[in-house]
């Protein structure tokens, strides 16, 4: 990916160069050239083009960001009813991701939802175990994960 992105900056900055005009525009207007270059000889390239990767982390982040608010509403609903209904817990979460990067930033996310923590990982790599708020809607926080989170992950670091 970063020999990608120099590439791109590289002919953005030929192109300053050959037109003699060395502002920011020029250089904007010479890397939006780079990119389409790169990408119509993308399969001598060898992977998926990095801005592919720079748009899934996008999504992720925006997928993150709808779940976090999410699970905040649910959370403040609970604690704002007399009496609390929640039923917390400890589930296994098994896991397809195989770098540690990767089940790091899974990890992290799920910490940083509100509701959920995640408290250890089996020496496999293999199972997350997460503190949930209530463990009686356990299928649905696995699958939101899954679906949510995790597969999103694992498209943005294909190659």
């Amino acid at each position: 990916m970063l020999t990608q992105i120099l590439l791109n900056a590289g002919i953005g900055l030929v192109w300053v160069l050959l037109n003699d005009n060395y502002t920011i525009q020029s250089f904007v207007v010479g890397y939006i050239i780079g990119m389409a270059t790169l990408f119509v000889f993308r399969n001598q390239l060898g992977r998926r083009l990095y801005i592919f990767n720079l748009y899934y982390s996008l999504v992720i982040l925006v997928v993150f960001i709808r779940e976090v608010i999410k699970s905040a509403f649910l959370v403040v609903i609970q604690v704002l009813k007399p009496k609390l209904t929640i039923k917390p817990g400890i589930i296994a979460y098994h896991t397809d991701l195989k770098t540690p990067g990767q089940i790091l930033l899974l990890t992290s996310m799920i910490t940083l939802i509100p509701g959920s923590v995640s408290m250890e990982i089996s020496p496999d790599n293999k199972i997350i175990y997460i503190h949930v708020f209530d463990i009686t809607q356990e299928g649905a926080f696995v699958k939101d994960v899954k679906e949510q989170l995790e597969d999103r992950i694992k498209e943005a670091v294909r190659g």
